[in-house]
């Protein structure tokens, strides 16, 4: 019997999971780690609240990620240039390095994936897994407000 198709999604972020854990072994690098480095990089120097809203934690957990990556060398906390009450997070040259080697096996590894796939369906199947997405984010979002609908389609 195939798996269904939802065995298969399941499959693919397990793989990722393993794949990720494997990489960051022995690096003191953990996934919610690298999560704030790579909103970083695409946000820059940033403030733990802003942070915090971005990865979608809470601020004591912002600080914890901070620390341990200020304690290994990856982010600073730096004065923000016009608010003297408020602390800016920046990644470090060494981290800006790490993260740029990321960014490119992040390109090579889409790129990887993408052979797998006959051209002529790519687009295809970059369709479908952007619904696939997009609707996930939806039940995800109903779900956490009570809103789901039932299997009749009413809330």
């Amino acid at each position: 019997m195939e798996p269904l198709f939802v065995d298969r999604l399941l499959q693919i972020a397990d793989l990722f999971q393993r794949d990720m854990a494997r990489a960051f072994d022995g690096t003191g690098l953990t996934t919610a780690r690298v999560h704030l480095l790579w909103v970083l990089q695409h946000a820059g120097p940033s403030t733990q609240q802003t942070l915090a809203q971005l990865c979608e934690v809470s601020p004591r957990n912002i600080t914890g990620l901070v620390d341990a990556l200020e304690k290994s060398g990856h982010v600073r906390r730096a004065p923000h240039p016009t608010d003297r009450r408020a602390v800016l997070v920046e990644l470090t040259g060494a981290a800006t390095k790490t993260m740029a080697r990321m960014q490119e096996e992040h390109s090579q590894l889409n790129q990887t994936l993408l052979s797998a796939i006959d051209p002529a369906d790519r687009a295809a199947v970059e369709r479908g897994l952007s619904a696939v997405a997009t609707h996930l984010e939806h039940l995800v979002a109903a779900a956490s407000t009570g809103t789901l609908p039932t299997i009749e389609g009413t809330p």
